[in-house]
């Protein structure tokens, strides 16, 4: 079979690869573009979770597109409701009928005479093997394994007699009514079960290892109320969207700056929304400062209502063996357990499990360097859709998206095909994620690395992301557009 061609292969149809095409189609019209998904439908982690309450961990108005305005009345909103707003946008920008589903991407092979992908892709809905061309790659795989979340082995865990349950994988058929769960984790999915399993079960505990800092939060945005009521909605977004980023980029920059100060405001609004003379200290007062993990939201306090109605419990001690009926913890306590629920976090893996080669040399991705956070060193005609880890996800591939058109414009314009990052002048890396959450220590050095300085430096900052990727030069020292037989060339003579 012969392959089709396209100027722009997009790999994921989650909201990374959707936003990605629905961007091409506004900068970039004439381009032709696919989006191959290896899942049997669109919406990548928001059709992948199905557990209970499952929803976002960031304010919609900058979770959801700059160019499609959130308008659902929670801005922290449930997974369903942001599955129905990704599929909305993909039919408005007309995006879906480009979308191949089942179709998994094993390897791409670039080839520089004659400036071109090809990309090996197997069909899972009939285990046909086919191959796709394109003049630009485009990955939007997100940074973890879609098929395993992460599941630690427990000493004892083959004896326990009742249900272990990963919420990667949530089972249709799990009814808790009157069943003791405990919850084994403390990070964003273990605070979003807890307070939506102790509305169904008749125990719940919180089993972790140390805490993480929660901050309540309201779902409901009544300033973003209050300007749709009096403003257009072209004059109201942009407005809401902003207030948005500014607050999210303060607090973080704060807690950057003045570590204890935040710390001491998150614990005093923790212990006010506590019973009295809850231990505060023991279970919502970690050992790191504020931002050296990801800052959990509690939408509504619904965590800390639970806790305090005791429908939930916290218990902050470590796992010394599952029993039959539950769990030994090393201070001697025993939990009773019905149903476990590991909530142990992601297994990271990028570009959703697909190799790389150049001219016949593959690619270790951990050995590249992030050229502005999303093109990588020595690799033509290529970007990674790569978000915040400080805020939210869709701000920064919103970004990227935007500078892959600015790209693609620009090789039409001067009449070059192919554009290459290089690396850094010096040697000197850093980690491309600065986070010390556990899913990324045991990831980081699977991922693409950073250099000390711009346009190699990922500042985690959305104001200076946008003079970048929005306004900054296209052309500088770290990025060279070249012709295909000049690629070629310069590969040879390499």
């Amino acid at each position: 079979m012969a392959p089709d061609h396209v100027d722009v292969l997009i790999v994921g149809a989650g909201l990374s690869g959707i936003g990605a095409a629905c961007q091409l189609r506004r900068h970039c019209p004439d381009k032709t573009f696919a989006v191959l998904e290896a899942r049997d439908c669109i919406g990548g982690t928001w059709d992948l979770f199905r557990y209970p309450g499952v929803r976002s961990d960031s304010d919609m108005s900058t979770f959801g597109y700059s160019f499609a305005p959130w308008q659902a009345p929670k801005v922290i909103a449930e997974g369903a409701t942001i599955l129905d707003y990704l599929r909305r946008t993909a039919d408005e920008h007309d995006v879906t009928r480009h979308v191949r589903l089942r179709h998994r991407v094993l390897r791409a092979d670039w080839d520089s005479r004659q400036a071109r992908w090809t990309v090996l892709v197997r069909r899972d809905d009939t285990a046909e093997t086919l191959t796709r061309t394109c003049s630009f790659l485009y990955a939007c795989t997100g940074y973890y394994r879609y098929d395993a979340g992460y599941a630690p082995q427990f000493t004892g865990q083959e004896q326990f007699t009742g249900r272990i349950v990963h919420p990667q994988h949530w089972p249709a058929d799990l009814d808790l009514r009157d069943r003791r769960v405990v919850v084994i984790g403390s990070g964003a999915t273990a605070i979003t079960l807890v307070p939506a399993l102790a509305r169904q079960a008749a125990e719940v505990t919180m089993l972790q290892r140390s805490p993480t800092y929660v901050l309540a939060h309201s779902s409901d945005d009544a300033l973003a109320d209050t300007l749709r009521r009096r403003l257009p909605e072209r004059l109201a977004y942009p407005l809401i969207r902003w207030k948005s980023i500014l607050l999210v980029t303060a607090i973080y920059q704060l807690s950057r700056w003045a570590p204890g100060l935040v710390r001491r405001a998150l614990r005093r609004r923790t212990a006010r929304a506590l019973p009295a003379g809850y231990d505060v200290d023991r279970h919502f007062n970690p050992r790191y400062d504020p931002w050296d993990q990801r800052l959990c939201v509690d939408p509504d306090g619904d965590l800390f209502a639970a806790v305090s109605a005791g429908r939930a419990t916290v218990v902050t001690d470590t796992i010394d063996r599952f029993t039959t009926d539950g769990i030994a913890l090393t201070s001697g306590v025993h939990l009773p357990a019905d149903v476990v629920v590991t909530a142990t976090g992601l297994d990271l893996l990028l570009l959703g499990g697909m190799t790389l080669r150049v001219d016949g040399v593959d690619v270790d991705v951990a050995q590249t360097v992030a050229y502005k956070g999303t093109l990588l060193s020595g690799v033509p005609n290529f970007a990674l859709a790569f978000g915040y880890t400080n805020a939210s996800w869709t701000l920064r591939t919103d970004l990227v998206a935007e500078y892959v058109c600015r790209l693609l414009r620009h090789l039409d314009r001067t009449g070059t095909q192919v554009v290459t990052p290089l690396a850094p002048p010096d040697d000197r890396r850093a980690p491309l994620v600065g986070l010390t959450s556990g899913y990324v220590r045991r990831g980081v050095d699977r991922l693409p690395r950073q250099g000390h300085r711009a346009p190699w430096r990922v500042r985690q900052n959305y104001l200076r992301d946008l003079l970048l990727l929005r306004f900054g030069r296209v052309t500088d020292p770290g990025v060279r557009f070249s012709r295909a037989d000049s690629a070629l060339r310069r590969s040879v003579d390499a």
